[in-house]
């Protein structure tokens, strides 16, 4: 069972109801706990995430290698779609799905390029789960543009390399830094060379925060139109919940076990022994999942920590790991934030952290939404999400 699979068993009420009988209880909370930890809570609004009436959960949401995203979620509804692959510089083999237009047809080529980047424990086909009409990439294809979809090293569509293998521990030997020094670089080169054209960037969760530490270090921006980044993370000092409190000790006190754990399986052992250790502590209930929020240990955004000031030196020249200063986006570049006052991950604190350094940008190069009551995965999912930003989001790209 993939994760996007079991997301959408426990939110979609209904699927859950058909499918509780082939889950073990056991996987299930832990299914949730994990999501809950990374991708924030909807904080009771259940109720607004879309419902996929005649959905095939099971099947459309696990595609085979041979299928992959084009042919199991995008082909299906009349779409053209292309799957390619692009190498970055340190060996990872990742997969991105074309859209060059809309279901109603059209002619091919000299169309602006938008590439959309899935957050946390997600991958490109979060872009086209819903039906034609209120999925982001199906919306932007239907409106003219050349969407790209990526995705992250180690997801399905991203999980080779030129000399590694899954069940090589090197192969997952890498944090969001790599995502935001190889994979964000290969993957706009990559859209730029195939078009010809500079592109829009539209992010979600942590695609937000590899490409706002991108922008600090006055990368990408050459390749680069716009950039929307919903549920925007970067500065993360809020802690709403004591299990994400504890979960953030559990991940770094135990590093016996969690040196050894390379893919990290929310259905296996490591996913059962993050959810024991949590819920084990005292002053810990984890019988109220949705107060559960993101796991976070520091307020700050540096690189890599090797918690060693031998090692830092050795990678950094340096004792500390570099931090990646926002105010060093260049106050030009064209933003839009689409933010949640339920988001958890992206709390509305750390978000104004972010716009403080923001605070010198053109003005009408910074456009900012605050939806008042949405939570993090409410901007991927929810019923109204067309009308609500998606609507305002293409908006903006059309006038950059």
């Amino acid at each position: 069972m993939t994760l996007l699979q079991g997301f959408y068993k426990l939110w979609n009420t209904r699927q859950l109801e058909q499918e509780r009988k082939h889950l073990k209880m056991g996987n299930a909370i832990t299914l949730t706990v994990i999501l809950i930890l990374f991708c924030g809570s909807a904080y009771g609004k259940r109720s607004m995430l879309y419902s996929v009436k005649g959905l095939d959960v099971v099947t459309a949401l696990a595609p085979s290698a041979s299928d992959g995203i084009c042919k199991t979620l995008v082909e299906i509804h009349g779409y053209p779609c292309e799957e390619h692959t692009v190498t970055t510089q340190d060996g990872f083999i990742l997969g991105l799905q074309r859209i060059p237009g809309g279901a109603a047809g059209g002619t091919p080529g000299n169309k602006t390029p938008v590439l959309l980047q899935h957050g946390i424990l997600m991958d490109g086909a979060v872009w086209v789960m819903l039906p034609p009409g209120q999925s982001l990439a199906f919306l932007l294809a239907d409106n003219g543009f050349d969407v790209w979809l990526a995705n992250a090293r180690g997801t399905e569509s991203s999980s080779g390399h030129t000399s590694l293998r899954p069940n090589d521990p090197a192969f997952w030997n890498w944090s969001w830094d790599e995502l935001a020094g190889f994979d964000l670089p290969a993957t706009f080169q990559y859209v730029h060379n195939q078009t010809g054209q500079q592109l829009h960037y539209v992010a979600h969760s942590l695609g937000t925060l590899t490409a706002l530490s991108a922008f600090s270090k006055n990368q990408l921006l050459d390749m680069m139109r716009s950039a929307a980044l919903i549920g925007p993370v970067a500065y993360m000092g809020q802690i709403t919940s004591p299990v994400a409190k504890v979960a953030a000790d559990v991940l770094t006190g135990n590093a016996s076990f969690w040196l050894g754990v390379a893919e990290f399986d929310p259905m296996g052992d490591a996913g059962r022994t993050l959810i024991n250790d949590v819920c084990s502590t005292p002053g810990v209930d984890c019988s109220d999942l949705l107060t559960a929020f993101t796991v976070i240990k520091k307020g700050t955004i540096t690189m890599y920590d090797y918690n060693n000031e031998d090692e830092n030196k050795k990678h950094y020249g340096q004792p500390t790991p570099p931090v990646y200063d926002m105010t060093h986006i260049p106050n030009d570049v064209p933003l839009f934030l689409g933010c949640g006052a339920k988001d958890a991950l992206s709390d509305t604190k750390d978000v104004q952290l972010l716009l403080d350094n923001l605070k010198d940008h053109v003005k009408d190069k910074l456009v900012v939404q605050t939806i008042e009551n949405y939570a993090h995965v409410d901007f991927i999912f929810a019923e109204n999400v067309k009308q609500i930003i998606y609507d305002p989001l293409i908006a903006f790209v059309k006038l950059h």
